[in-house]
């Protein structure tokens, strides 16, 4: 079975997420981003979402974390908690 393990910052505006993209894109620390600006519990870790399957996070997430490349920033990705910008640090197919 398919396995990811990802990280995510959740923002609650799409220009906020398209700004801390661009921080991060522009050499800024993804860790640095989440634990300052996600409203998730888990921005506390660095963003750090641990290991998962497919069908364990909402839809919009899942089509992303299973076929985005690996340490590509992703996003913004609209879901019902807000926006994201996603990290797949590792998958296994």
């Amino acid at each position: 079975m398919a396995k990811a393990t990802a990280r995510h910052i959740l923002v609650d505006t799409l220009e906020q997420c398209e700004k801390l993209k661009t921080e991060i894109e522009s050499g800024g620390d993804f860790k640095t981003a989440a634990m300052e600006n996600s409203s998730c519990p888990s921005g506390l870790n660095g963003g750090d979402l641990g290991e998962f399957g497919p069908g364990q996070m909402v839809p919009e997430f899942d089509a992303v974390v299973f076929s985005a490349p690996v340490n590509t920033v992703q996003g913004p990705v609209k879901t019902q908690f807000g926006y994201h910008l996603l990290e797949v640090t590792s998958r296994e197919d």
